[in-house]
């Protein structure tokens, strides 16, 4: 559908589909950018429903279509989501510096200057996805709150206070929120609130789906080793291994954080007690670091594992039961279904 004869084609008479299909009979279709005609989800309801054909229905933004209350197949579609690399995936070629530099992207990740890359996939991403779907009235406040958005990639939203910056309302910025949301471009992480003990805070954080985005808006440049931005980097790229895992071996875990209100806080919780997982871009792991898994086992002593993710080479095990684990090794234990 981003041929313009074929999205005016289909747009103006969305029953072409099934004549052709009934012409050709294939087994199977894929239409890609499907969200922009959901008319067309009608005739695709029908033909599987009779004339037994299957579909692959690619987009790249949900909210047109459950904007305007199209037929959404019924529970008769299954949906998946495709990421940016995994260092699993990249197998020898993941190189952990250039993935929080470059971004998860495939075309972007091997670019040797990724800048521009990330300057057209931006102005792309306004232009195509919020300007012509006319998601949004005010574009430039737009551009805006994704410079505001980038800067605190990873940690609690407040609404409240980016609205201020950007000059309107609360609203407006929860609803810029869900339109990263809904274009894929981004994803909350609630908190853990279950019977806690003491006052936790219960806002949720938001990630972006690529670091090399987050890069590029927050005007970061180069982030190296030890520095607070390859700190947040790293964070987001835990999650995005998280992310990628649960998808791609439909574990449907729950993936949460929990935070107290003096600031601990444990990263992620997986299935709120499997396990507590916490990411420090240390070389040298510190009885400092373990604060937050160690907060939360006084409130929740049932959480089943407790791990850091770090740059240490050495993978151990404190006395308490806390592993300490080199990035590398948690990636090949993660897939390999270790942890959940």
């Amino acid at each position: 559908m981003l041929k313009s004869e074929e999205y005016r084609r289909f747009l103006e008479n969305p029953e072409v589909l099934r004549e052709e299909i009934d012409y050709s009979r294939p087994r199977s279709v894929v239409i890609d950018e499907v969200q922009r005609v959901p008319s067309l989800l009608n005739e695709v309801h029908w033909l599987y429903e009779n004339r037994k054909v299957q579909f692959v229905l690619c987009g790249s933004s949900a909210r047109k279509i459950r904007r305007n209350r199209v037929n959404l197949l019924g529970g008769r579609g299954l949906h998946f989501e495709l990421y940016g690399f995994s260092a699993f995936e990249l197998g020898k070629d993941f190189n952990l510096n250039r993935m929080l530099n470059h971004g998860y992207f495939p075309t972007i990740y091997f670019e040797s200057t990724p800048t521009r890359l990330l300057d057209a996939y931006v102005s792309h991403y306004i232009q195509e996805e919020i300007a012509s779907e006319g998601l949004v009235r005010r574009l430039p406040v737009y551009s805006q709150f994704l410079s505001m958005a980038a800067l605190s990639d990873g940690e609690q939203v407040n609404y409240s206070t980016i609205a201020r910056e950007a000059g309107v309302s609360s609203e407006t910025i929860r609803g810029y929120f869900e339109i990263l949301e809904d274009t894929l471009l981004g994803s909350f992480v609630p908190a853990y609130r279950k019977r806690p003990k003491r006052r936790v805070l219960v806002s949720p954080k938001f990630y972006f789906t690529d670091v090399g985005i987050v890069n590029f808006l927050a005007r970061r440049g180069e982030i190296s080793p030890g520095s607070e931005l390859f700190g947040k980097a790293f964070e987001n790229w835990i999650f995005h291994e998280l992310k990628s895992y649960n998808m791609y071996k439909e574990r449907f875990a729950q993936i949460c954080f929990w935070r107290l209100s003096t600031g601990t806080e444990v990263d992620f919780l997986i299935n709120h007690i499997d396990c507590a997982i916490g990411c420090k871009s240390s070389q040298n792991i510190k009885e400092d670091h373990l604060k937050g898994l160690r907060e939360l086992y006084k409130d929740h002593p049932e959480v089943k594992r407790r791990l850091i993710v770090s740059l240490d080479e050495k993978n151990r095990i404190s006395e308490d039961g806390i592993e300490i684990l080199n990035y590398r090794e948690f990636v090949r234990r993660l897939w390999d279904g270790d942890f959940f």
